[in-house]
């Protein structure tokens, strides 16, 4: 019998639920940064707002927190190495990839499914994460399928869709 811990459980349980993919990216004084992100979600329309959450053991944490503004590249279902390279580290993770600087210099990663720009908003404490609010300048949208997060693995919304599930135990109140 293994035993697991409750933060376990819980990421597990977490998983249950897909999530699109995005890589956050923004740029310091001397050099660019990203990592993929499944925490992005819609704020509000008035203001434009979104937000997305960062480990605070991420090592672009600092620079993330003082740009002035970042880019939410929203990956397609056609990107999952995208995915996978931002969210390891890496010396460069920008190093052979085609990207172009947007606003505030925040790399636009080429071929994604949407593209949010931002100015800097808020951060909040969030437990171990610091949560970013964004204000969206610009924004643009293509059609296909996204990639997402599910079950700890990135993958279409397909194969999110045919993953079993199985019922649970839920008492009876």
């Amino acid at each position: 019998m293994t035993t697991e811990r409750p933060s376990q459980g819980l990421r597990r349980a977490l998983g249950a639920y897909p999530t699109g993919v995005a890589v956050v990216t923004a740029a310091g004084p001397q050099t660019q940064v990203g990592l993929t992100v499944n925490s992005f979600s819609s704020v509000s329309l008035n203001p434009p707002l979104i937000l997305f959450s960062v480990a605070g053991s991420a090592p672009s944490l600092p620079v993330l927190q003082t740009a002035s503004h970042y880019t939410v590249n929203v990956l397609g279902g056609w990107q999952r190495e995208l995915a996978l390279r931002f969210a390891r580290p890496a010396p460069d993770k920008f190093e052979g990839i085609e990207w172009r600087p947007g606003v505030g210099e925040a790399p636009l990663l080429a071929g994604c499914y949407a593209y949010f720009q931002c100015a800097s908003y808020a951060t909040y404490p969030g437990g171990d994460h610091t949560i970013f609010l964004g204000e969206i300048v610009e924004f643009v949208a293509h059609s296909g399928p996204p990639l997402v997060f599910h079950g700890g693995d990135f993958c279409s919304l397909e194969q999110a869709l045919s993953h079993e599930i199985q019922p649970w135990g839920i008492p009876a109140s």
